[in-house]
């Protein structure tokens, strides 16, 4: 009887929580800049669609080998900020997942710098960012507008905020790819795609960036909030320590998560867990 009685309040709550969920929007832009047309999907609050309100925006980047539908595919997102914002511990907020890239790396553009034939930040700042906010109902300014992303989105997503300090409330960076060593002897024959993407986080260096930030630019890096979230078996881990201990030394503050993990989805669902409450956290009230 306690079997069944325990079942039936189960089965009673289900329809109240399904009601209570946000959805995903797969969307697409033309872009002049790239000259192609760009995916992304989306993610909208409960009671989107019923409400005038203006929302928060949030930038979800992927990882190098991934695309735009990663974050629902792979990282359950969709279910995870559910959670988060029926619980009250995130802020409803429309979340943007753009591509940036292709999983053959070698023969198509990846990454959020712009390079030679893949513009890709111009586009972000110039279109993509009025374009979606517009079209989604965001508020749009730094104070409700947050950035994040896991290893090539998570370099991005640094970078992002390191060059637009003016744009960002908050930057979660997850196993983040900060800077690349290339060959700089290189042959012309095997300067594939890939070779450009590494080049491009080598020239967007986020670690050479704190180096060379003047006064003013350091007071700006201090009007965001920057969480770097990397597992102590990943690979990218060197360069999360470094880049905390160069903000450290130029007084912006920042905060360092080393956790157990790799660099793999097992890790990246459950920092999403933490990004998006610390996103909105720092959103204005």
């Amino acid at each position: 009887m306690r079997k069944i009685l325990l079942t039936l309040s189960v089965l009673a709550l289900l329809p109240a929580i399904s009601a209570n969920a946000g959805k995903i929007v797969t969307d697409s832009l033309s872009s002049k800049i790239l000259g192609a047309t760009i995916k992304y999907n989306v993610y909208l609050p409960d009671g989107f669609d019923k409400s005038e309100a203006l929302y928060p925006s949030v930038y979800l980047l992927h990882g190098l080998y991934g695309t735009y539908e990663d974050w629902v595919s792979k990282g359950t997102m969709k279910e995870v900020a559910d959670e988060l914002m029926r619980s009250g511990e995130a802020r409803e907020a429309v979340i943007f997942m753009p591509n940036a890239g292709n999983p053959d790396v070698s023969n198509y553009p990846n990454g959020y710098f712009n390079m030679p034939g893949w513009s890709f930040e111009d586009f972000f700042f110039k279109e993509f960012i009025p374009t979606v906010e517009k079209k989604y109902r965001c508020v749009g300014d730094k104070g409700h507008r947050a950035v994040m992303g896991l290893s090539m989105g998570g370099g991005g997503s640094t970078v992002y905020a390191q060059r637009h300090p003016d744009m960002f409330s908050s930057c979660y960076a997850m196993s983040a790819w900060l800077d690349q060593q290339i060959n700089p002897n290189t042959p012309e024959e095997k300067k594939d795609k890939f070779y450009y993407t590494c080049k491009a986080v080598r020239e967007h260096s986020a670690l050479d960036f704190v180096d060379n930030a003047d006064d003013a630019t350091l007071e700006a890096l201090r009007t965001v909030k920057w969480f770097f979230d990397c597992g102590d078996d990943d690979f990218l881990v060197t360069l999360s320590f470094e880049l905390h201990k160069k903000m450290s030394l130029k007084r912006v503050k920042d905060e360092l998560r080393v956790r157990d993990g790799i660099h793999n989805w097992e890790y990246w669902h459950t920092a999403f867990r933490t990004a998006l409450p610390f996103a909105s956290r720092n959103f204005d009230k």
